[in-house]
């Protein structure tokens, strides 16, 4: 299992062509997350969330709540 290490921002990125020599993340990861939370980010945008803190939050929250209960159904065999 590897380590997530958080991006210091684009200005730090500094890349080899296929990974970040910061980070040590692929250039392919980098740009699949940033897409997806641009589309958590328009979401927030069209219902016009005025709470965005909270809506952070919840985010935050579930992925991980998600990520457990994933890994948990893997372990035992429950999952492709």
């Amino acid at each position: 299992m590897a380590t997530f290490k958080p991006c210091q921002g684009k200005s730090a990125c500094r890349d080899n062509g296929e990974v970040c020599l910061t980070c040590g993340r692929s250039l392919t990861e980098i740009i699949q997350l940033r897409s997806h939370l641009k589309e958590i980010t328009s979401l927030a945008l069209e219902y016009e969330y005025e709470n965005v803190e909270d809506f952070a939050q919840y985010i935050a929250r579930k992925v991980e709540k998600m990520i457990n209960h994933e890994r948990t159904e893997k372990r035992n065999g429950l999952s492709p």
